[in-house]
């Protein structure tokens, strides 16, 4: 329950935090000295539930590293680098292309040092990266200054000083984003703009339009649990379950006869029985993995390679070339149970025991649904989809249990059942692929890149649609040795739509977005054949010059808050940007400017502001444009949009991560529409 009032916490901070400062990440910092004249710099951090802070040398084109800066050091020299300890998750990011190290609700950054001198001086400060599953934040600063005495090491060799000199004096490694910039910025135009300006310019909002940004709400536990419910309605129509209800119904019914509270009662227990069976499975799972093995789960390459293999098994098997089974010994002991058994221990051995024999047709139906959940990295997703799965299962026994003349309108057992079987083996067979992506991204083995992937996927579901229309046939499809009858004109309807489904994948092959498969396949950057070269891309990348050009032309600002390391503002601009009516707008009716708040691009001089927290020095042009942000607009995470007129006024609500096509372009409108009546 604690965990349960945790997530909904955790939701409710998320759909507050679009256009609010938000401080999810709190540092203490120290400076312990220890023997020999060495000492450390010890920052701790306390994390809020959903964020993660990333490790140190995550690379360059990874996201934003813990790095250790020095402002001033006097007495004393840095040794070795900055070093994280904690518990740190290891996860592969297919945005990224790389596996990222990220802490959650603590971490600790440490940074030896050694003391030259009896009096020392430490001015420096940590920079860090935090994110969650919506937003990132800037790069921030967490600031350490000290001063007092300590005994100096003793002389080192020669060899040792020059080390530890080169590296003190090492410059701390950082991204390369003069070169990854759509627009670089020139120099000049950053020198030019002088700290009173600047402050001026990042004078705060007090419009009332920045309270208006759109909210994201998360839905995906009830998807889990929907998805667990057709599971379950899926498994009841299977042979092994749909032939069983009428014995069962009729068992309960002669158990009725002498008293019909009883038997309405041995009916619910029935199904409540099955309810808990499934759900203990899932909890079971849950309490085997825990929530953190449950998150890494996601982005494991070697738990996908299993799970890869282990769906082509359960499709293989719903296309009949084997069965799975358990050993007949336990239904036969469990069965045998029941009936030596009364009352209500009973009835729930009768529910194990259905459970035990169907399973040849429910074990491949339950480890889809297991693997979808588990793989969310959500620890209540496979306790929610068994529910669901459970709640399906055992509503048909129940509701023919209480009411037996619906029986007489079901459908009797027959072919249809072996031609859903076969169904869902195309289905399992192509989710199979999806998992086999995450291990080939993994490995960088560059077996099953977009391209390979969307063919597969075109052969599975074209032959799908062939063997729905009729002709293609399996074993299992033969009676008497002799071929089925055509299939129903309901299959034949379900063919057509398979197979209008493998044709509109085509054009995937050429680089079309396919955006129904966009969260199945593999990232566009792995297509090797791309004939789709319509980008949006930001004219500036400086906040006064875009200003200046919307100003000279006549067309309202929009300002792109992101980062170089900001996951969800790759995912806006790849299913957002790139809709033609997206795009058309922002490229001509607007002038796009993109701000990156992790630019490491030095000032040309630093500038000073001071605001209600004290003076801050900004020294990159990714801190000025994250101050600016922060400080004019109420806000510190990305993706961040505004609309401004020439003035530099709002025209409209502040809009954060919302893959929503159309209210998208509705945002966009209303800036158009407010900017034109101001004109």
């Amino acid at each position: 329950m604690k965990r349960l009032i945790t997530f909904f916490q955790f939701l409710l901070l998320a759909l507050i935090a679009q256009g609010q400062i938000v401080n999810p990440v709190r540092f203490t910092s120290q400076l312990k000295q220890l023997k020999g004249g060495e000492g450390e710099i010890v920052f701790t951090a306390t994390i809020d539930e959903g964020w993660h802070v990333y490790s140190t040398e995550m690379g360059d084109d990874g996201p934003i590293s813990a790095t250790f800066n020095t402002v001033k050091m006097e007495g004393v020299e840095t040794v070795g680098k900055l070093t994280p300890r904690g518990h740190v998750t290891k996860q592969f990011d297919k945005m990224f292309g790389m596996e990222l190290r990220f802490f959650e609700r603590q971490a600790q950054f440490v940074q030896r040092v050694r003391f030259t001198k009896p009096h020392y001086t430490i001015d420096c400060y940590l920079e860090y990266g935090a994110c969650n599953d919506e937003m990132c934040l800037p790069p921030t600063e967490v600031a350490f200054k000290t001063e007092g005495t300590a005994k100096p090491a003793e002389a080192q060799s020669a060899t040792e000083a020059a080390t530890a000199q080169q590296t003190a004096t090492e410059p701390t490694a950082t991204p390369d984003t003069a070169a990854a910039a759509p627009t670089p910025v020139p120099a000049d135009s950053v020198a030019s703009a002088a700290a009173s300006d600047f402050a001026t310019l990042a004078a705060p909002q007090d419009d009332d339009l920045l309270t208006s940004a759109d909210k994201v709400t998360d839905h995906s536990l009830l998807y889990i649990l929907l998805m667990g419910f057709v599971g379950g309605l899926l498994a009841v129509l299977m042979p092994c379950i749909w032939p069983i209800i009428p014995m069962t119904v009729s068992f309960f019914l002669k158990r009725a006869k002498s008293d019909k509270r009883k038997g309405i009662r041995d009916a619910l227990t029935y199904g409540g029985s099955i309810i808990v069976i499934y759900l203990a499975l899932g909890l079971l799972v849950t309490a085997l993995f825990g929530s953190d093995t449950l998150n890494a789960m996601s982005t494991n390459a070697v738990f996908n390679v299993v799970l890869f293999l282990l769906l082509v098994v359960f499709a293989l098997s719903f296309f009949g070339w084997f069965e799975i089974r358990l050993p007949e010994g336990w239904a036969n002991a469990v069965d045998s149970k029941a009936s030596e058994t009364t009352g209500l221990i009973s009835i729930f051995l009768m529910a194990f025991t259905l459970v035990l024999v169907s399973f040849s047709c429910t074990a491949p139906i339950i480890g889809l649904l297991l693997v979808e959940t588990t793989t969310s990295g959500n620890w209540l997703a496979p306790a929610l989809g068994m529910l669901g799965f459970a709640v399906a299962l055992a509503l048909p026994f129940t509701l023919f249990a209480l009411f037996p003349s619906w029986l007489k309108q079901t459908p009797k057992s027959g072919s249809w059942m072996n031609t859903l079987k076969i169904v869902l083996g195309f289905i399992e067979l192509a989710f199979a692929l999806k998992f086999l992506s995450v291990a080939d991204l993994a490995y960088g083995w560059h077996l099953l890149d977009r391209e390979v992937f969307l063919s597969l996927w075109i052969v599975i579901f074209a032959l799908l649609g062939a063997y729905l229309c009729g002709w293609l046939k399996f074993r299992s499809d033969e009676v008497g040795g002799e071929l089925q009858r055509p299939m129903p004109v309901v299959c034949i309807m379900g063919g057509l739509v398979s197979l209008a489904f493998a044709v509109y994948m085509v054009p995937g092959l050429w680089g079309a977005p396919c955006k129904a498969v966009s969260a199945f396949a593999p990232p566009m950057n792995t297509q090797d054949f791309n004939l789709n070269s319509k980008v949006v891309e930001a004219r500036f990348t400086d906040f006064e010059q875009g200003l200046a050009a919307a100003r000279a032309e006549g067309k309202p600002l929009f300002v792109d808050f992101t980062g170089f390391g900001c996951v969800n503002c790759r995912k806006m601009e790849a299913a957002v940007w790139t809709d033609p009516r997206v795009a058309d707008l922002l490229t001509k009716d607007y002038v796009l400017v993109s701000l990156f708040v992790d630019d490491k691009t030095p000032l040309a001089e630093p500038i000073e502001v001071t605001d209600d927290q004290g003076t801050h020095t900004l020294r990159t042009i990714g801190a000025k444009w994250s101050y600016l942000q922060s400080h004019r607009f109420h806000a510190n995470a990305q993706p961040f949009y505004v609309l401004l007129d020439g003035n530099g006024r709002l025209l409209s609500g502040s809009r954060a991560y919302d893959e929503d096509i159309d209210a998208y372009i509705d945002f966009l409108r209303q800036g158009l529409t407010e900017y034109r009546n101001r004109r």
